[in-house]
């Protein structure tokens, strides 16, 4: 299971941090990602990080979020700074690294307003 939180509404240029909480696997063996749903567009990859930590973004993120994870915790992070408002949706943790292929669970909102 997978549970998101962290999510909210802030100003162009703020910040959030969005947490993912897993249980029932083994959390540390599995890479991880964040993917997110655009009002009215398809689910897109975010984040990925390995379980060596190696970490990877999309483009139009890279410099602007940083994944992170606690596996003694069972924890999966995702900081993000200087936010846009392009950046506005429904932000979910799955397992894997690349694609946006899974199914999301409840996510999180995030909106980016002025």
């Amino acid at each position: 299971q997978l549970v998101e939180s962290g999510g909210g509404t802030v100003q162009p240029g703020g910040s959030l941090t969005l947490s993912c909480q897993a249980s029932g696997f083994a959390f540390s063996m599995y890479a991880m990602k964040w993917v997110r749903r655009a009002p009215g567009k398809g689910l897109e990859w975010v984040s990925g990080i390995n379980t060596g930590g190696k970490t990877h973004y999309l483009d139009s993120v890279e410099g602007r979020f940083t994944i992170s994870r606690d596996n003694a915790k069972n924890a999966l992070y995702l900081q993000m700074d200087d936010l846009k408002t392009e950046d506005t949706g429904v932000y979910y943790c799955m397992t894997g690294l690349f694609g946006s292929e899974g199914t999301p669970a409840q996510g999180t909102q995030v909106t980016v307003s002025s």
